[in-house]
């Protein structure tokens, strides 16, 4: 079970507003990825978004990012290393995108 409800989760668009409706990341291999901005959400202090590749498939999950703000104001996706905030985060979304 999440640490949080769905009646926590304020929407949000910073990364749709600073960047559009399609980020550029760059993969670890350093070629660039496009994703589509799905949604964002802001629960317990801290602000996510939720991402799927712009030439997705069918049967392509999207992917969960933490947003942070850089020291010089910009935005920045990071990859959510903790595994509770992880499991914490994706059942949230989970939830909010399938209510029983």
């Amino acid at each position: 079970m999440t640490e949080y409800t769905a009646d926590q989760v304020v929407w949000s668009s910073r990364v749709r507003d600073a960047y559009g409706p399609v980020v550029e990341l760059e993969e670890e291999s350093g070629k660039a990825a496009y994703y589509k901005v799905e949604r964002e959400f802001d629960v317990a202090g801290a602000a996510y978004a939720v991402l799927l590749p712009e030439q997705a498939g069918r049967d392509d999950e999207p992917e969960i990012f933490k947003i942070v703000e850089a020291a010089d104001g910009s935005l920045e996706l990071i990859t959510i290393d903790d595994d509770d905030e992880w499991e914490n985060v994706s059942e949230l979304y989970d939830e909010l995108t399938f209510p029983e």
